[in-house]
């Protein structure tokens, strides 16, 4: 393996104020499942209303295939007048509270998977972090007109008690951030992850309840203070705009009053309606799917 330390360069004066401070870490990637961009939502949302800084740039021009996501160019009449540059970061960020954490973000990486996670357990070490979190959507035969449900799992059982097993076993395309996880587990290091279950209707669309759920559960499993105001705004908007387009489709409704049915008969049973392992990975497909068409 190459040198992992070569795939990034930090800010020695950032990395100063970190002294002591023992950080989280959340890291959300692009590029995999992330059904109704919640976990996109929850990464956008932390850098647009806290103080943050870069602490490490990685050489993301190593990661990528830019054949297999190619960024986006603006050509105006007679010329290239813009190119979208990828950024692969890790901010410190500053809640309401003065909690300081760190927040990884950018495109998943395409290839070298292996020394980019020994980069990162590298950086965890040296930057002192408590704990890792990720969060993402996935999506699932459930209405949108009932609670955002999670699926909830770490390296340690104890770190998800509360939290309610979705399925016994499941066989799913592998992810980044689960490989980090899976690596972080095998070093007896505390880390986590939320999936929120988008209505597999909305995967493909924002869905900022989804994102409003995770941060709330983010919140919840740190005791960082991440404001929620402007995503209750954005979920209570998007709602309502879901509301009016249910209105002028009865095939909409339809569905919607068949998921309610399903999920509401489950809950009687248990707290919450347990998919099948078959139907998790159905809808992970579906969803790869689409995903492949559009792009």
């Amino acid at each position: 393996m190459l040198d992992p330390q070569e795939l990034y360069v930090v800010d020695e004066a950032v990395v100063a104020k970190l002294a002591d401070a023992h950080p989280v870490l959340i890291h959300q990637l692009d590029g995999f499942v992330d059904a109704g961009q919640a976990g996109r939502i929850v990464a956008a949302h932390l850098l647009e209303n806290l103080e943050h800084e870069v602490v490490v740039e990685f050489d993301h021009d190593q990661l990528h295939d830019y054949r297999s996501r190619r960024p986006a160019m603006v050509f105006d009449t007679n010329q290239w007048t813009s190119y979208a540059d990828l950024h692969l970061r890790i901010h410190r960020v500053v809640d309401e509270q003065g909690e300081v954490f760190l927040l990884l973000s950018g495109p998943e990486p395409d290839v070298q998977w292996e020394r980019f996670s020994a980069a990162l357990v590298g950086l965890i070490e040296r930057l002192g972090v408590r704990l890792t979190v990720t969060v993402h959507g996935i999506p699932m035969a459930v209405p949108h007109t009932r609670p955002v449900t999670l699926t909830a799992h770490a390296t340690d059982p104890g770190l998800v008690q509360g939290y309610r097993s979705w399925i016994d076993r499941v066989e799913v395309p592998a992810s980044f951030t689960g490989l980090l996880e899976y690596r972080l587990g095998q070093l007896d290091r505390k880390a986590m992850g939320f999936a929120a279950h988008v209505p597999h209707y909305l995967a493909q669309a924002a869905f900022p309840e989804a994102a409003l759920s995770l941060t709330r559960s983010l919140n919840s499993a740190t005791g960082l203070a991440v404001p929620l105001d402007a995503l209750e705004k954005a979920s209570a908007t998007n709602l309502s705009d879901i509301a009016e387009e249910m209105a002028s489709s009865s095939e909409v409704q339809e569905l919607v009053a068949t998921l309610e049915q399903q999920y509401d008969a489950v809950r009687v049973d248990r707290p919450d309606p347990v998919p099948t392992a078959e139907e998790i990975a159905a809808e992970f497909e579906k969803f790869l799917a689409d995903r492949e068409k559009e792009d």
